[in-house]
């Protein structure tokens, strides 16, 4: 079982990324269990509660935001492994190249297609799996992948 932990301010937003990762339809080819925080320092409160394979996280949210989580978790050999991928509305390549240097995974600009996000999920956690993850695997994605609404 993969465990995903969504870390983003907006219930709406957590709930979208919920149902599109939940949605029998087009789920991803394992089966998995979803934690949700409302902020970064939610997050930081379960991280030690549960093993997770994968941490999906909002930058702009109160208190910590996704950047200082992010830094955190690779800077603790804890949670190091875990799969980090960023989705937000803060996308300049700016943004993209900071999150990607603290150690994100990925970065999913907002707003995104439901099969955009389980295709990038699916991406990770297929490298996760392979092995341990070099320079070379983490690109970001390019900005015609994102959906203009």
């Amino acid at each position: 079982m993969t465990r995903i932990l969504i870390v983003e301010d907006s219930a709406a937003m957590r709930a979208y990324v919920r149902s599109a990762l939940e949605d029998p339809a087009m789920s991803l080819p394992e089966e998995i269990e979803i934690t949700e925080a409302a902020n970064g320092l939610s997050a930081l409160r379960l991280l030690p509660r549960g093993r997770f394979d994968l941490v999906i996280t909002d930058i702009n949210m109160p208190d910590v935001n996704g950047l200082e989580l992010i830094r955190f978790m690779r800077q603790n050999p804890r949670y190091e492994h875990i799969g980090l991928l960023i989705i937000s509305t803060q996308a300049s390549e700016r943004d993209i190249e900071r999150g990607l240097a603290l150690g994100a995974d990925r970065f999913l600009p907002k707003p995104f297609t439901p099969e955009a996000l389980r295709e990038t999920v699916s991406e990770i956690l297929s490298v996760l799996r392979s092995g341990p993850v070099t320079d070379e695997m983490v690109e970001p994605l390019d900005r015609g992948d994102e959906v203009q609404g």
